[in-house]
This record gives structure tokens, sequence and C-alpha cells, in this order.
């Protein structure tokens, strides 16, 4: 069995190592499995999404049917075991990679789902959306616990596919898992506490598209329609010792382990991030 990626020299740097061919439409996004396996997932316009084995040659694993149109983003949960799907439509898929099946669809948003990133600890899941806002869920319940509006007031579930000048673009969690940036059409960058239900920084961005967060934290990369990629200095704040043993214990118990433990109501509420 190849081994991925093969040795190569460094005349060799820049040769096609693998070509992946099955979809039939555009691919839109790829993610690795986190855990270094070699798992590679694609999201196409096919509806389908199909996990690839790099480890064996690019060999395909599994078809993830579901999607009724296409498939916009895709991402894992930082231990690998649950994967995010959304598209051209209202529904944000969670599937079980471990068994390749489907585990919930989340309803909630109402136009079109675009984005998606797990917290770093996978206790929460931010999807963006052209109904206006960013949605913070809980994947473990299916829950929303947060929304992030850019449009005031809200637009009706009727009226929210004629506001495009809102609509939107990208979603990122911060590594340190209190902060989120968003995109939207109005031209506008947002940086978003998750206690806090308004953004705590804005700055402008025009025609912004997509958005990652540097893996310190300080940075937050923007690229842009016309080719631009810009960079911004993010908040800063040394998470609090509560916040950092909240997150050590979240990345190893989902959220029904820990509504089992004998805890205060009030601390079961922080740990479950409804507080």
């Amino acid at each position: 069995m190849a081994s991925f990626p093969p040795r190569v020299n460094e005349k060799e740097i820049g040769k096609l190592l693998l070509n992946l061919v099955d979809h039939t439409e555009v691919v839109r996004d790829l993610t690795f499995a986190p855990d270094g396996s070699l798992i590679l997932v694609s999201a196409s316009r096919d509806k389908t999404l199909r996990v690839w084995d790099l480890k064996d040659d690019g060999n395909m694993m599994k078809v993830l049917r579901g999607h009724q149109n296409w498939v916009y983003s895709c991402a894992f949960s930082p231990d690998s075991s649950m994967l995010c799907s959304v598209g051209a439509s209202k529904a944000v898929f969670l599937w079980n990679m471990d068994k390749y099946t489907m585990i919930r669809k989340l309803e909630g948003h109402h136009h079109d789902v675009v984005a998606c990133d797990f917290s770093p600890d996978g206790a929460l899941l931010a999807t963006a959306s052209y109904d206006t806002r960013v949605y913070i869920w809980d994947p473990h319940t299916g829950d929303i616990l947060m929304e992030f509006g850019h449009l005031f007031p809200p637009p009706t579930p009727i009226f929210a596919g004629g506001a495009n000048d809102r609509w939107v673009r990208s979603v990122s969690f911060s590594h340190d898992g209190l902060h989120v940036a968003s995109l939207a059409d109005d031209k506008m960058v947002r940086f978003w506490r998750i206690d806090e239900d308004y953004p705590v920084q804005v700055a402008p961005l025009s025609n912004g598209l997509c958005c990652a967060f540097s893996t310190d934290g300080s940075v937050l990369a923007a690229g842009t329609h016309d080719g631009s990629v810009y960079f911004w200095a993010t908040p800063r704040q040394v998470p609090s010792l509560q916040h950092l043993c909240r997150m050590s214990i979240r990345r190893v118990m989902p959220t029904q382990e820990v509504q089992e433990l004998p805890i205060p109501s009030k601390v079961l509420e922080f740990l479950s991030y409804r507080v």
C-alpha cells in the first residue's frame, strides 16, 4: 500500500501527486480530518460529499448523500468524529464520521446556509446564512444557543431572501473559543464574543467572501471577490480559568454526558454554554 505523500526530492516539488476524479460538478470546499488520518472530504455542486483516503492512493471510501441542492461548505469537529455540511438549503447537516451516517439535520435558518465552523472544543457549531444571521448551535442536541444578527430589525422569514445587502458569506471560530468572525455583504467584518449579542469590533471590508483566524488567533485573514486578501488584528483577551476548564471538559464530553454530571445547575449551564 502506498503512503501519502510519497517521498520526493527537491526537483519533484510541485509535481501532481493525485487526481481525485468522481464528482460530476464543481467542487466547492475541501476539509481534512484534524486527527492526521489523511481523510479528506470534498463538497460539490453535485449535491454530494465524498470521503477520500489519501493513505490509500486517494481511494474514495464513501459518498454522503442527503443534500437536495449544491453543497457549499463542510467542516470536521476537532476530534474528527463529526462532519458538518451546509449548502443551498435552509438545513445544516451533521454526519457521524465513524459510521458515515447522518446524525441529524439542524433546522432554524431561513435561507441558504453557506459556511460552518466548529469551536476548538467541539461543543459549539457556527453557521452563516443568507438570512443575515450567524447561529451558534449545540451540535450534540441541535439547539440554537446564540444568534448574531447583521440586519436590524431582523427580517421575517418571508422577507429573509430579500435582504441580500446583509447576506453573511463566511464565519470562523477563533482558537481561544471566545470569538467568532463574520463577513457580510454590507461591507463589514465583525468580531463577536460568544457571551455577547453585539459585535465587540467592526471594520470595513468590501466584497468579503471567506475568512480564517491564524493559529494563535491574533490575526484574521479575509479573502475578497476581487482577488485580495486582507489581514486584521483581532480582539485579544486572556481566557478565564473557568473558560479554559470548560473547554478542557467539553473536548472529551458531549452535552448529553455533561447533563448527567451531579453538579449545581449554574455550573451545568456554564459547561453547556447556556450562560
